[in-house]
């Protein structure tokens, strides 16, 4: 039996996301999406491996899986740019209702 590498997804998964995916290109992002998950996977536990840390795996995650701004940050990146167009009230009342939001997204 030949060995199958780290990063092969098993058949059943394949099978899973061939019916979850109406397209091929649907199907390969997925299963690179994985693919690079399980390789970040095994280098933070890699990384965990060491005594001495220098870098930790949960910084290597969050600089290799960065998530996308919130809605929150989106908006309040968006105000700053339009501020020149406001009055200062407007401003003001519209960064603190956007900062009272919560961080979720």
């Amino acid at each position: 039996m030949t060995q199958q590498h780290p990063i092969t997804p098993p058949p059943e998964l394949v099978e899973q996301w061939m019916q979850d995916h109406a397209t091929k290109y649907d199907l390969a992002r997925h299963a690179v999406e994985w693919g690079a998950d399980q390789e970040l996977d095994a280098c933070c536990e890699w990384i965990n491996s060491f005594q001495n840390k220098f870098v930790h795996a949960h910084d290597l995650r969050l600089v290799r899986r960065p998530k996308p701004p919130s809605l929150k940050e989106l908006a309040l990146e968006a105000l700053d740019e339009e501020q020149a167009e406001l009055s200062i009230q407007n401003y003001k009342l519209i960064r603190a209702v956007l900062e009272s939001l919560p961080d979720h997204e």
